[in-house]
């Protein structure tokens, strides 16, 4: 199946996510690891769609989500990058472009290294915490953890 570029950017602004978990990791140097995620879920009948996607992107994996439903995940830090870089010159429409361009940013900061240190972390955490999270009490417990509160 070839998608074209509007179509991924229409399709992934109805169910695409660009989510940032932070979670306690005690061999890494802040304490902290930052798992950047770009997802998109479908029920089974349309599993070919999440195939394209990976496809399209050249990168990323599909994985049984729960029940009868897939994802197309994407965490590796290049293939992030790919991500990125398509979306930044195929911007998406709608209010997600808003999470997408802090998605990004914390991408680069990861590419930056400036996850590995407490400012850099903090950064990151402010960032994630402007973007559309269900995870905000979680952050501003680790800001917490990390004196910055």
């Amino acid at each position: 199946m070839e998608l074209s570029p509007d179509w991924v950017v229409g399709f992934v602004d109805g169910e695409g996510c660009f989510h940032v978990s932070v979670l306690r990791h005690p061999d890494m140097r802040t304490g902290y690891q930052v798992l950047p995620e770009f997802t998109v879920v479908q029920h089974e009948r349309d599993l070919q769609i999440l195939y394209a996607l990976k496809a399209f992107f050249g990168c990323g994996v599909v994985r049984r989500n729960h029940g009868d439903r897939w994802a197309y995940r994407a965490r590796d830090l290049k293939c992030l990058q790919r991500i990125c870089d398509f979306f930044t010159k195929h911007p998406l429409k709608t209010k997600k472009n808003v999470d997408f361009i802090r998605f990004r940013r914390i991408v680069q900061k990861m590419q930056e290294g400036k996850h590995l240190t407490r400012e850099g972390l903090l950064e990151i955490i402010d960032i994630a915490l402007r973007m559309n999270t269900s995870r905000r009490e979680a952050l501003l417990r680790i800001k917490q953890d990390l004196g910055a509160l």
